[in-house]
């Protein structure tokens, strides 16, 4: 295994202990798999952000904890990785922990982890749940500043939310919807990953309000806790397009956009107005297809950016930083950014 990084490093990155990543890298006995897999991903994470930041200076680490589908959290990762040199002359780290599906009950598990190893960060997209909420405030008594992504936990003692409007992305795809179809019959489709997330819950909310002043004859079919994965997402669609033969448009909140373009083409069945979120690869390919109508868009690095900003704030290291909605674009095969 490559030795190209000091125990300490390794150790602070995985969260073991150093005689633990010392075990691994001499491929000793007493190791379980688990550790050797977190020893493995600490040294891909050094070597990714070594060729960025400097490890040999006063380092501050941040934990990035999210629970979404991986074709998301790569993208959110890669994101926070591109904006650590923009931050210098201050020196930040970054830690993953990423899952696709987790209960409450997990994340808690994660973040009293934190609390209890140390951090001076965590950049958080979790369910709105009463005991995630508790952890957080727990992190915030421990003096481990906490910034929320994309899904806001507002009643927490986080420092600060970053991302969109949510309840004005719903209302600009339900006006967006409204001009594609016009007076054309049909129910729309509107897809969750989970109703616990705060962010999701307020686009879904936009969406129906706007939608019921704007086109008050459509109707709206949900799909909820599907956690965004294909597999789940797939059957769930082919289902409701079973049930209701007269769905001809999508608003997809949390994801798993090739699934739903499968179910419609296994039954045949043609959607008029398909809009989503984020610019993913998946999204991407099926924007440049023709299988989606738009993608609603904000800049994921210079979220990630003003995440670490506040961060950094907390700690007494930048003055103010003044909270501010991510601006919203809608994004057509005509306009797809170059990067």
């Amino acid at each position: 295994m490559p030795r190209e990084h000091r125990v300490r490093d390794i150790a602070v990155q995985a969260g073991l202990s150093e005689t633990t990543v010392d075990r691994v890298l001499n491929g000793r006995a007493g190791v379980s798999p688990r550790a050797r897999r977190q020893v493995e991903q600490a040294i891909q994470d050094l070597d990714r952000q070594a060729s960025q930041i400097r490890l040999d200076g006063r380092t501050l680490l941040v934990d990035l904890v999210m629970q979404a589908p991986r074709r998301f959290t790569e993208v959110v990762r890669a994101a926070l990785e591109a904006t650590l040199p923009g931050l210098r002359p201050v020196l930040l780290r970054a830690r993953f922990d990423l899952s696709e599906t987790a209960a409450a009950s997990d994340i808690v598990g994660t973040l009293d982890k934190l609390r209890k190893r140390g951090s001076q960060g965590v950049i958080l997209k979790a369910p709105d749940e009463p005991e995630v909420i508790e952890a957080v405030d727990r992190l915030a008594d421990a003096g481990i500043p906490v910034v929320t992504l994309v899904t806001d936990l507002p009643t927490s003692r986080r420092v600060a939310y970053i991302g969109i409007d949510n309840r004005a992305a719903g209302a600009t795809a339900a006006y967006l919807l409204g001009q594609w179809l016009g007076a054309e019959p049909g129910s729309a489709l509107v897809t969750l990953s989970r109703g616990s997330f705060r962010g999701e819950e307020e686009r879904e909310m936009g969406f129906r309000s706007t939608l019921r002043r704007l086109s008050p004859g459509r109707q709206v079919v949900e799909l909820a806790e599907t956690d965004g994965l294909d597999t789940t997402i797939h059957s769930q669609t082919l289902a409701a397009l079973t049930a209701d033969p007269t769905i001809n448009a999508v608003y997809s909140i949390g994801g798993g956009n090739r699934a739903i373009v499968q179910a419609f083409a296994d039954l045949d069945r043609t959607c008029r107005c398909f809009i989503a979120h984020d610019l993913d690869a998946d999204n991407v390919d099926l924007l440049r297809a023709g299988a989606l109508s738009v993608v609603l868009h904000h800049d994921l690095p210079t979220d990630l950016h003003r995440a670490c900003q506040h961060l950094l704030h907390a700690h007494g290291l930048l003055p103010d930083v003044r909270p501010a909605a991510s601006n919203l674009h809608p994004v057509t095969p005509f306009n797809l950014p170059s990067r």
